[in-house]
């Protein structure tokens, strides 16, 4: 299933798409959120599909898209996963996953745009692969991970690189800003995805190739992830996880190259669909 959440009149609405199209399920009265995982909605939405797929509001365009999961308890980032990234920035590959947080209220929609924070001077792009957790995750190994996913997205991981690496403490600072998470434009659940260790990632800046990666390159697999990061906190079912970027990214550039307002960035991954963001100057909410 390739679950969407749409808007109409200020509220968010649950979807899903069929043959390319997108339906209305608000009938089922739920959201695609932490009970909805933690409680079978998977299944609950597969058997509402069965009985109702035939009379399905078909949802006429245009259709605006959030991101096609709730807002979740955390966003888990695993930075320096691809090796070629870490070679770009002039970093050694991590021997263990490097973890970090990104803000929960950075999560938005994959039209959404990209608002460069107030102060900004080094706003920086990275598309991803996000894992969506189905089920609370503690101590788990790794054989047993992959039962603990609902499914993949595809994520924009926004980095603001002073802000990230020059203003002292952890990376946080420079990932967590508002519209930093871009997400969708659908959740894909796993048996949609044939080998997730081959997935190609790409990502445009204003039509320019900037990243052409591939999921084979990962230093740390999906499984070892989720086992390994459930060592240290406890997973929850709707948790993001975002995987790392492959090399491509502006700060790796030599000068490195940075987004500016009217910038277009286009980002897509092999069955997770692709996004469009625009870049817009922050500005004071009146």
């Amino acid at each position: 299933m390739k679950l969407i959440r749409w808007k109409k009149g200020g509220k968010t609405r649950p979807g899903i798409v069929l043959d390319n199209q997108y339906y209305d399920v608000s009938a089922l009265n739920e959201d695609y959120n932490e009970s909805f995982f933690e409680t079978g909605g998977l299944t609950r939405l597969r058997k509402f599909l069965d009985d109702h797929k035939k009379d399905l509001n078909k949802l006429e365009d245009p259709v605006t898209l959030d991101s096609p999961i709730a807002r979740p308890s955390k966003i888990v980032c695993i930075g320096l996963n691809y090796s070629d990234h870490a070679r770009e920035v002039k970093a050694q590959p991590p021997a263990e996953p490097i973890i970090f947080l990104k803000s929960t209220t950075a999560l938005c929609g994959p039209f959404d745009p990209i608002i460069i924070p107030r102060n900004s001077k080094k706003t920086d792009w990275e598309v991803e692969l996000a894992i969506v957790m189905a089920k609370k995750a503690s101590y788990i190994t790794e054989s047993e991970a992959l039962d603990y996913i609902a499914g993949y997205c595809l994520h924009n991981d926004v980095s603001e690189r002073e802000f990230q690496m020059e203003r002292c403490g952890t990376w946080d600072k420079g990932k967590g800003c508002d519209h930093f998470a871009p997400l969708g434009p659908f959740l894909a659940t796993s048996d949609e995805i044939a080998d997730i260790n081959n997935l190609r990632l790409w990502l445009t800046v204003n039509g320019k190739t900037m990243q052409d990666g591939t999921t084979a390159n990962l230093i740390f697999n999906i499984p070892f992830l989720v086992s390994y990061i459930s060592q240290f906190m406890t997973l929850l079912p709707g948790d993001l996880i975002s995987t790392g970027t492959p090399a491509g990214v502006g700060l790796g550039m030599n000068p490195p190259v940075y987004l500016i307002p009217g910038d277009i960035v286009e980002l897509g991954i092999d069955g997770l669909g692709s996004s469009r963001q625009t870049l817009v100057a922050w500005q004071p909410v009146t």
